[in-house]
């Protein structure tokens, strides 16, 4: 799923040199004596102690952008001060037709990662490469357990605290493209993510508008992903089935750990899986889809147990609670004016459709945000790629119309030319 996509905004801002004026008024004496004062030192600049730090510039010609690596003041999933990684990407078309004013910037929200490879500061940055010729500047945050957290657990599906991550990004990168160079349309700021990034992208909505109500998003585009993991989870239980298995398996490792549960691994999963997960799921060694394949296209009766199938046990209960607490179908209030596109797949055997229904259900029906819009179609299965993949591919096409129709450009890039898929 590192194929799907988002969409990039690139941020310019020049630099400018202050000149400092003399005058015959400013040579004060000495009283009693016709001796200038001495010119005094100038106060150094106090250091900003949370600037992000650049680490890494990565230039790609064949893609014809540059990505700006760097770490940033953020925190971990348990709320605590952590040092996090993100990528700020540039495309050619900002630095040499816009002249190093971007159109506006984009918050790219990464869809599943399972390797280090997947990350913005780690891969090939696929969707940062449609999102190119955009004019716009993407900010795309490696989330806690990659880049900069490397050695840590992902905490995968625990959106707000991977939002917090995402936002605070944003902040970062807004203080680092000055220095280097770079300016920006600051009224333009889009909000896009598929998958796992479209559960972030949504947090990334409540984030801003609990914490920073002088943001103003344009317009928000989530895809494919679980805003309801109450309700996802429920269904899986009465479908026996996921088609990526893995993702399963990441989400109840990242609740237990990090809601710190404290469920013995042998109470969640059935062997062979259970011999196997520091393995597969803590070593980042396997895409999804080789986890995927090691697991099986196997009932989940075949790698949960009993108590985890049990909505009623004590097990089950305990991961309900703490899905609950993230779940973002309930509990805020989003901004009236807030512009947001839900697309989903309706044939999606990975994140049910349910989850759209859901939050449109709590937004649109319940707290009156109209401008909250569904494309939500059956699309199948396609192009050789699962429902949920498929879904992916067209959440990149209303990325591309939403933003070339609001910026008043041309789509700059054919989706169905492009071979990512």
């Amino acid at each position: 799923m590192k194929q799907l996509l988002s969409l990039l905004a690139i941020l310019v801002t020049f630099a400018t040199v202050p000149v400092a004026f003399t005058s015959c008024a400013d040579d004060e004496t000495t009283p009693g004596s016709a001796t200038p004062k001495p010119p005094q030192p100038e106060e150094p600049e106090e250091e900003d102690p949370l600037a992000p730090t650049l680490t890494a510039t990565v230039r790609n010609d064949k893609a014809k952008l540059t990505a700006y690596h760097f770490n940033y003041h953020s925190t971990d999933p348990y709320g605590n001060p952590a040092i996090l990684s993100a990528a700020i990407t540039v495309g050619d078309e900002v630095v040499k037709q816009l002249q190093k004013k971007a159109r506006g910037l984009v918050i790219y929200n990464r869809v599943s990662a399972f390797q280090e490879d997947d990350s913005p500061t780690g891969g090939e940055q696929t969707a940062e490469k449609i999102l190119a010729g955009s004019g716009l500047i993407t900010i795309s945050a490696d989330h806690y357990g990659f880049g900069a957290t490397a050695d840590k657990h992902q905490a995968y599906g625990i959106g707000i605290p991977n939002a917090q991550s995402s936002v605070d990004a944003l902040l970062a990168a807004k203080k680092l493209l000055p220095t280097l160079g770079f300016k920006w349309d600051d009224k333009i700021l889009f909000n896009v993510g598929y998958s796992q990034g479209g559960q972030t992208t949504l947090a990334v909505v409540r984030v801003i508008t609990e914490q920073h109500p002088e943001l103003q998003i344009t317009h928000t585009v989530a895809g494919g992903g679980t805003y309801d993991l109450c309700e996802t989870y429920r269904q899986f239980i009465i479908n026996n089935y996921s088609d990526h298995p893995a993702t399963i398996v990441a989400v109840v490792l990242a609740f237990n750990e990090y809601f710190q549960l404290g469920i013995p691994h042998a109470n969640i999963f059935k062997e062979p899986l259970l011999s196997h997960i520091d393995d597969w799921f803590y070593s980042k060694k396997y895409s999804v889809g080789q986890l995927d394949r090691l697991i099986g296209d196997i009932p989940l009766s075949d790698y949960l147990t009993e108590e985890m199938r049990d909505l009623s046990s004590p097990t089950a209960q305990q991961f309900m609670a703490a899905f609950q607490q993230d779940d973002l179908c309930t509990g805020w209030t989003p901004r009236k004016k807030e512009n947001i596109t839900l697309v989903h797949n309706k044939s999606d055997l990975t994140v049910p459709v349910a989850n759209a229904e859901h939050f449109y259900a709590f937004a649109h029906d319940e707290q009156g945000l109209s401008n909250l819009k569904m494309e939500v179609k059956d699309w199948g299965s396609q192009f050789g790629q699962s429902a949920h993949e498929t879904g992916g591919i067209w959440f990149a096409l209303d990325c591309i119309n939403k933003i070339s129709s609001t910026l008043g450009i041309l789509p700059w890039v054919d989706v169905f030319s492009l071979d990512i898929f």
